[in-house]
């Protein structure tokens, strides 16, 4: 399933961030390597697309992360079908 949220923090000399999900719940953990977009560094408050993995004994990780570009009512429209 496909979650939607914004960068919350990005650590370029780490590679390791935290994803805070539009619909509610504790920022996720991501490596740079689970960015699609290669070359490409995520900001703060950018809007990304991603799935969940268990790792470490079972915390959720984000993963397969794709940058969302558009407007804001196409975010509005695409965080509406997720929640239901």
């Amino acid at each position: 399933m496909t979650h939607y949220g914004k960068i919350k923090s990005y650590d370029s000399s780490s590679g390791t961030g935290s994803i805070t999900p539009e619909k509610g719940g504790d920022a996720l953990r991501f490596k740079k390597v689970d960015l699609q977009q290669e070359g490409q560094m995520p900001k703060v408050d950018d809007r990304y697309s991603f799935d969940t993995s268990e790792v470490d004994g079972g915390k959720k990780h984000a993963v397969n992360l794709q940058h969302q570009q558009g407007d804001a009512d196409t975010q509005k429209a695409q965080a509406g079908k997720q929640q239901g």
